[in-house]
């Protein structure tokens, strides 16, 4: 038989256990509300990632090529005809790749 001295000790300890347990589960709850409420607010920002990033502020000054794209198609969406020129590390036109960072300095505002 325990101790008159060790059933309260037991009693606070399980106590303590059951409420460690009640912070876990709040936790997980805060974390799992605030995931769903991080989520697009608006369709357009479903486009395509760049970079990493989605594409909610496509043309910013440094730019870094995603999947699939091209100077020219750049070049379109981001109102920039001078895009080899003002990036010289770009050699070759035809050599873009993901990742690579350029410059980008729009023609006229969006």
């Amino acid at each position: 038989m325990a101790s008159p001295a060790r059933r309260p000790l037991a009693a606070v300890v399980s106590v303590l256990d059951a409420a460690s347990w009640y912070v876990a589960l709040a936790l997980v709850a805060v974390v799992l509300l605030s995931s769903l409420r991080e989520g697009p607010a608006t369709a357009e920002l479903d486009e395509p990632a760049s970079g990493g990033r989605l594409v909610a502020r496509p043309c910013d000054e440094i730019y870094v090529v995603g999947e699939g794209e091209t100077l020219h198609t750049i070049s379109d969406k981001c109102r920039d005809p001078f895009i080899v020129e003002r990036n010289p590390h770009i050699h070759d036109p035809d050599d873009v790749f993901p990742g690579l960072v350029i410059k980008i300095t729009p023609s006229n505002p969006m």
